[in-house]
């Protein structure tokens, strides 16, 4: 948070910083908006163009003088009030605002009803700055895609090193955030896509356990594996989002199972002393190894949390870890899914052009020029060809799925050691933005919670040629508490974020 002669400006400002100012009359929402819109106009739609926002909420403005007059009125609704935050763009609104998922073949479509997490944070005080750009469709459309295009919003680009991918489906959403032009923005991940572009913009991410936060009126992948959670610069900023977007939601039955386990306010779990007496496992095979420079940072955050008071558990091995990574049961489990999900999803719109799978395939099909130019849909048409979720098929990977990443995965080297998290590289340095190629093949932690359906964070953990690179924290099922005292002991002890600098390329790194 910077201040110099007279003037307030929230650059790297956390959500408290910004409470503090607003609460003080030093500034108020809309002037706290116009600075963001601003430099959204110079960052984001010219000058480095990072294109992280796919749309701007064209009321936004008159919802901070609304706030600000609330504010002055009755005082603050909480942490959130008049706080701009970004949805990603396959989060329903029902506003003057689309929702489309970065694809032609949606715009125009209208929902019924806000998205869950929409409403919740409205009612928190939050204003919806906009939407996020996104790989289209959250990045189940094709093999070779590269993370960050959609048809609608076109390639964002990572601030940090401008020809370096943003990483996940969730990458306007980190980018945003990372390059301050919102306070904070909602993820989506269904395996990786709030952990990998947490890591890759040096922000915190929590992937929360699926039914913490509901998916009611989120495009969906994959209804056993779809969660929805905060991508902030820190962890008290994220345990902040978390707070107000959590909860039941009878639109989605899997949250039925959070009902006693949901926390209204996790900052009370933000303990700097939270490392000491930890017993933390290392889950190498599988998880280390891809990239040597991930590797190292890990090692090197292993260490602080050693110095920290934590007992390390080295290796503390996920004993199914090779089998989950070699299986095709995910993939077939989210194929299955997605046609399911989605043709249900379209048939509940108010207005939508499509309203199957088949026609949105037609449709990218007759606008190839447009949705096809880099990659294509065979994951569409694979996901076409399936049946119904009663197939044997699709019942014995569902199995696999929860039975690898569970009993015979994250709860039985947790339970063997007494674990309360593991720890691993989030994923690699991020590597070249490749339009021709597509997103290569390297590595992550982010499949054991994923297909566990179990909650992880992400946390900034150092930098390699001006590259961020996060570490994550997993843990059982609805252990976001624990999960959150971890990260912020580990970053308090720490600090590793740092504001991006827009560099062209890593050779202008040294």
């Amino acid at each position: 948070m910077n201040q110099s002669g007279g003037e307030y400006s929230p650059e790297e400002a956390t959500i408290a910083d910004l409470q503090g100012v607003l609460s003080s009359g030093q500034t108020n929402s809309r002037k706290l908006l116009e600075h963001y819109l601003s430099k959204i106009s110079t960052i984001d739609q010219s000058g480095p163009t990072l294109s992280s926002i796919i749309q701007l909420n064209p009321d936004a403005l008159v919802i901070a003088d609304e706030l600000d007059k609330e504010r002055t009125a009755k005082g603050p609704r909480g942490p959130l009030h008049g706080i701009p935050v970004l949805l990603k763009d396959n989060i329903a609104t029902v506003d003057r605002m689309e929702t489309t998922a970065g694809s032609l073949a949606l715009l125009g479509a209208r929902a019924k009803r806000d998205a869950f997490v929409a409403t919740r944070l409205r009612r928190a005080g939050a204003i919806i700055l906009g939407k996020a750009n996104l790989s289209e469709w959250a990045n189940f459309r094709s093999t070779r895609s590269s993370s960050g295009w959609s048809a609608r919003g076109g390639q964002t680009k990572n601030p940090y090193v401008l020809d370096r991918s943003p990483c996940g489906s969730s990458s306007g959403s980190g980018v945003a955030v990372a390059a301050n032009l919102v306070s904070a923005a909602i993820g989506t991940e269904t395996d990786g896509s709030i952990l990998c572009p947490s890591s890759s913009n040096c922000l915190v991410g929590i992937k929360p356990t699926v039914g913490l936060v509901s998916r009611a009126g989120v495009i969906p992948i994959s209804n056993s594996q779809d969660t929805v959670g905060p991508m902030c610069k820190t962890v008290s900023d994220a345990a902040i989002v978390l707070g107000a977007i959590a909860g039941v939601d009878p639109n989605d039955a899997a949250t039925m199972n959070s009902e006693d386990k949901y926390q209204r306010d996790y900052t009370q779990f933000l303990d700097p002393n939270g490392l000491e007496n930890a017993r933390i496992g290392v889950a190498r095979e599988v998880y280390f190894g891809y990239s040597a420079k991930s590797d190292a940072i890990a090692e090197y955050a292993i260490k602080i949390m050693k110095q920290r008071g934590a007992t390390i558990i080295d290796p503390a091995n996920i004993p199914s870890a090779k089998k989950m990574s070699e299986s095709e049961s995910e993939l077939t489990a989210m194929l299955f899914e997605f046609k399911s999900s989605l043709n249900a999803y379209l048939s509940e719109l108010e207005v939508s052009p499509l309203r199957t799978l088949t026609e949105i395939i037609a449709f990218n099909e007759d606008n190839a020029k447009l949705e096809l130019q880099y990659f294509g849909q065979e994951l569409f048409i694979k996901s076409e060809a399936t049946t119904t979720l009663e197939d044997p098929k699709y019942l014995m990977a569902l199995e696999q799925n929860r039975r690898l990443s569970r009993s015979e995965g994250i709860d039985a080297v947790m339970g063997q050691y007494q674990l309360d998290a593991l720890v691993m590289p989030t994923t690699t340095p991020a590597w070249t933005v490749d339009l021709v190629n597509g997103d290569p093949s390297f590595g992550g932690s982010s499949q054991p919670s994923a297909l566990a359906g179990y909650p992880a964070i992400t946390v900034p953990a150092g930098f390699c040629f001006g590259l961020p690179v996060g570490i994550t924290f997993t843990g059982r099922a609805f252990s976001e508490p624990v999960l959150i005292k971890l990260a912020y002991a580990f970053e308090q002890a720490t600090h590793f974020r740092r504001p991006p600098e827009y560099l062209q390329d890593v050779f202008k790194t040294n």
